[in-house]
């Protein structure tokens, strides 16, 4: 199979991107984001079920992938609870989200042999800086940056990178198999969608237990939209990677910051500024180096 970054496949990962950031947005404007993200991924858990009993379970040869996917995730959501724990979510989320293609880009060409062409790493490094510039929040800087955080905010930026290498191997193996990218999808989110929801509600003290069902119970409604944008959003970015090179669809996939920073600024009446002006075009260029590699 020839694997090239073609326009039709830029514009639905782009389109993934826009749902990732809408979901992420959602998070960012919650007053308890540890139990959004919680009850967004439970959510997903329950709407996979019918999707596996429809779709079918992936082939035998996906099993290990999805094992070690599920896995890495728990990681994930621990790093992503201590890195919200300690820190801004505009100082850690996009150094967690900046980092991971570069660090895809190194894995793959490791892992699956996919090496970007010179313009290629120009494309990556390019979205990447501009992740960083367009999402770093200067507050965060000028308030102190927690040790910590910056921490669990880049072993969370390597995480990423590791499942994103297996997601994208377990779904190659599916479709090798005659299975499909909707079948692998579906499984990983049934079995992921309860682990972090327990992680957070097994911190809970038993009133603030309480207090948490309260919270999810009157917001359920919109984390639902949240949860359908969360599976269009990896369910693109899973098939895109067996039609393009992964470090290719990683770095296109961040480009969600952008998005995100987009919506603050319309919805949340953030300021948007040069630095993030200069992001932006570094983002721009970074899209375009790509297409053209």
């Amino acid at each position: 199979m020839v694997l090239a970054l073609t326009l039709p496949v830029t514009l639905i990962v782009l389109f993934g991107a826009l749902l990732h950031a809408s979901w992420n947005a959602l998070i960012k404007s919650a007053t308890d984001k540890s139990l959004d993200t919680a009850l967004i991924h439970v959510l997903g858990g329950a709407v996979a079920l019918p999707l596996v009993w429809l779709a079918g379970f992936p082939p035998n040869a996906a099993l290990p992938y999805l094992a070690a996917s599920v896995t890495v995730h728990i990681g994930y959501y621990i790093a992503l609870a201590g890195a919200y724990k300690h820190g801004d979510l505009g100082l850690t989320y996009p150094i967690m989200r900046g980092l991971a293609p570069l660090l895809v880009a190194i894995a793959s060409g490791i892992v699956i042999g996919e090496h970007p062409s010179t313009l290629g790493w120009l494309g990556v490094a390019g979205i990447s800086i501009g992740v960083l510039l367009v999402g770093l929040s200067r507050t965060a800087f000028e308030q102190g940056a927690h040790r910590s955080a910056l921490g669990f905010a880049l072993s969370n930026a390597v995480i990423i990178a590791i499942y994103t290498v297996v997601d994208a191997l377990g779904v190659r193996a599916t479709v090798q198999q005659g299975g499909s990218a909707l079948q692998y999808m579906a499984a990983l989110f049934l079995i992921d969608g309860f682990p972090y929801f327990i992680f957070v509600m097994s911190q809970c003290k038993a009133q603030q237990r309480a207090d948490a069902w309260t919270y999810m119970r009157s917001r359920w409604p919109l984390a639902s939209l949240g949860t359908l944008a969360s599976l269009g959003s990896y369910s693109i970015a899973l098939w895109a990677m067996t039609q393009a090179p992964v470090a290719t669809v990683a770095a296109l996939r961040e480009v969600s910051v952008l998005f995100a920073a987009l919506l603050g600024a319309v919805f949340l009446k953030e300021t948007f500024g040069l630095q993030r002006s200069a992001g932006t075009l570094l983002i721009l260029s970074g899209v375009a180096a790509l297409r053209l590699a």
